[in-house]
């Protein structure tokens, strides 16, 4: 039976969608709508080889929702909003209770409401869409899709914190991981491009947001963020790993309450606070080769934190057989991807520099021992997946 299925990934400022024909995986629409609050909001669309784009007001998620909505109306892509069969929504934190996506029901919106606190900067917004499309669609089923269920095979000695027994068991205070969908992505494809070196994967979703996995066997037995999305690498505005006490010492000594500790380390850190030019990679490598040295800095500690989890995920994997690039940066920096593979040569990976440069799907050498591979995620097919499955 054909269904039409539509994935939703709700940001703080933006909602980009995808209509897909399932279970053939054909997609039908996709589209932006970005800088929701604002009067200038964008609002994209792509469809039969047509791309349109228009400057409106959107002052909220519900108004976003409606344009979506009423453009697949108005645009003919459906006759009936009951053609729709479903409805999948990113979610960043299912925390310990969620490790598979679920049909939402009011209790689900209460648990991702409560996960909040875990996801401060996603499961607000995650939720902002489900309450929308509760309201134009009450009738359709929607499914909640989380970015830790994917990560939810990390074994307890990688998840475990050192910290007293008793908050795991009463906060559930464990390192969960993120960029689930992602990272399940790059397996599939992986073992489509390489069936015979799919074992041990290390998957780099490199983007604003960053997180690198460790997968073995199919399952992901590490993975770079932690309790939150706030740990591991440095990202465009948070700061990843830091020593802890860093938080109470900003607090007494800037006299920070937790609340713009939070702040400092979520929005205002990562490569825009070490460079002071930009959150976007790209601002920073043109500042860099403009001869400013905090970018250059930046860039640096950016590929050098990168290499320190690739580094200890071989050891975790006892080997690699593939290490994969995807998201803005990690599809698209060819410099990047080059600056982090130089240092595994001791493992027999290379990068053909040709090959890099043109962001091929295949960028490793004809005599690399490990395949290096470059292919863009698609979070929203792994929902319409999940989706179709469910209703």
């Amino acid at each position: 039976m054909v269904s039409k299925i539509l994935a939703i990934n709700s940001g703080s400022s933006s909602l980009k969608f995808k209509l897909f024909e399932m279970p053939e995986e054909k997609l039908i629409v996709k589209g932006l709508v970005d800088r929701i609050g604002h009067h200038d909001a964008v609002f994209e669309e792509a469809f039969d080889d047509t791309k349109q784009n228009k400057t409106l007001d959107v002052p909220d998620h519900d108004e976003a929702v409606k344009l979506v909505v009423n453009s697949l109306l108005k645009n003919k892509i459906v006759d009936d909003l009951n053609e729709i069969k479903g409805v999948g929504h990113r979610v960043s934190n299912g925390g310990e209770k969620y490790e598979q996506s679920v049909i939402v029901n009011d209790d689900v919106e209460k648990t991702i409401d409560k996960l909040s606190s875990l996801s401060p900067l996603h499961n607000p917004v995650n939720l902002l869409g489900i309450k929308a499309f509760d309201k134009l669609l009450p009738d359709t089923p929607q499914v909640a899709v989380f970015d830790t269920a994917f990560n939810s095979t990390i074994p307890p000695e990688n998840a475990l914190y050192a910290l007293p027994y008793k908050y795991y068991e009463k906060y559930g205070i464990k390192r969960f991981g993120f960029h689930g969908p992602s990272h399940l992505y790059m397996k599939e494809r992986i073992y489509d491009l390489f069936p015979n070196a799919c074992s041990k994967i290390i998957s780099c979703h490199l983007g604003n947001g960053a997180s690198i996995s460790a997968i073995k066997d199919g399952k992901t037995i590490d993975n770079s963020m932690g309790f939150t999305p706030l740990a591991g690498l440095i990202m465009g505005t948070r700061s990843g790993d830091l020593d802890p006490q860093i938080v109470p010492f900003l607090q007494e000594n800037e006299n920070l309450t937790s609340a713009q500790v939070k702040d400092v380390l979520n929005k205002q850190s990562g490569l825009l606070g070490i460079s002071g030019v930009s959150n976007d990679l790209r601002d920073v490598e043109k500042a860099a080769k403009s001869g400013n040295e905090r970018a250059k800095l930046a860039i640096k500690a950016f590929v050098h934190r990168i290499q320190t989890y690739i580094g200890s995920y071989i050891a975790e994997l006892d080997g690699v057989d593939t290490i994969v690039f995807t998201a803005g940066v990690g599809e698209h920096d060819a410099n990047i991807r080059d600056a982090v593979i130089k240092n595994f040569h001791y493992v027999g990976a290379e990068v053909d520099p040709e090959r890099n440069k043109s962001s091929e799907l295949v960028i490793s050498s004809d005599n690399s021992k490990v395949n290096i591979a470059v292919i863009p995620t698609d979070e929203e097919i792994v929902i319409a997946r999940d989706v179709f499955r469910l209703v």
